[in-house]
């Protein structure tokens, strides 16, 4: 059920950031990937499969990741400027690692208010901290016409990583499994074809974006930490869902605010 869940959700999540940008603009592809589209579902069958628990402490795993997403954006961004996306993806990689090593020295557990508060307030200032180094849209390269090719052979790439990483995660135990599995696939994929056919600067847009989206993430694993156990698995997630909603609409209007046109 969860492979196909992957098989299903993760290229139709890419088809539609890449539509999205091509229609919006990078940052909104970015933006609109920070959402929990396949953590989330994989959170809800941990749960169901793993207990409540486990799905509780990943959920702590998710919340401290967002920092080191933040941490991968700001890489990725400072690279795009000078460098091609090969050197870009592998230092902002490397960054997203050294973060998660980090990380896993905190107290990742899933009390509440504590620890889960403090981390969730980490991630979310580490996200403004990343939408405060990263420039904003100046004047990105004309889009060029995409390939025929293009649209499948990411939804290909982002596929193959996502079933690779959340294949090997369970594996560590649910702290470090919440970690991995918010390493920014969807973002990074993006944000190397943006690379590639627009140049650093549209990148850098996509994971400026990644830093607005990652709050409503954020958001979404602190009420499935803080009521899974508790409240239970179907008013957990609804809540959590809710909630990232109405986070991700206010992020919205501050992002649209300062995207440039995808044709100029």
């Amino acid at each position: 059920m969860i492979l196909a869940l992957k098989l299903v959700v993760t290229p139709a999540l890419i088809a539609i950031a890449t539509i999205a940008g091509r229609r919006f603009g990078p940052s909104i592809s970015g933006w609109l990937v920070g959402l929990p589209f396949t953590s989330g579902p994989v959170s809800l069958f941990l749960a169901l499969e793993q207990g409540t628990s486990f799905a509780a402490a990943a959920a702590a795993g998710s919340i401290g990741g967002v920092a080191a997403s933040a941490v991968f954006a700001v890489a990725y961004a400072a690279m795009a400027r000078r460098f091609r996306w090969p050197a870009s993806l592998a230092v902002a990689s490397l960054a997203f690692a050294a973060a998660v090593v980090a990380l896993r020295a905190l107290p990742l557990e899933s009390g509440f208010p504590l620890p889960l508060l403090a981390l969730y307030a980490g991630g979310v200032a580490a996200a403004l901290l990343g939408i405060r180094l990263i420039p904003p849209p100046g004047v990105l390269e004309e889009a060029p016409e995409a390939p025929r090719w293009d649209l499948p052979v990411r939804m290909v790439v982002a596929t193959g990583l996502v079933i690779v990483i959340t294949s090997a995660a369970p594996l560590l135990g649910p702290q470090l499994s919440g970690l991995l599995t918010t390493y920014p696939v969807y973002a990074g994929v993006l944000a190397v074809f943006a690379h590639a056919q627009r140049g650093g600067a549209a990148a850098a847009q996509v994971v400026r974006g990644l830093c607005y989206g990652i709050i409503a993430f954020a958001t979404f694993f602190l009420a499935i930490g803080a009521l899974v156990d508790g409240a239970g698995i179907a008013p957990a997630f609804a809540f959590a869902a809710v909630g990232a909603v109405l986070v991700q609409s206010l992020t919205l209007t501050r992002i649209r605010r300062g995207s440039p046109s995808p044709t100029t």
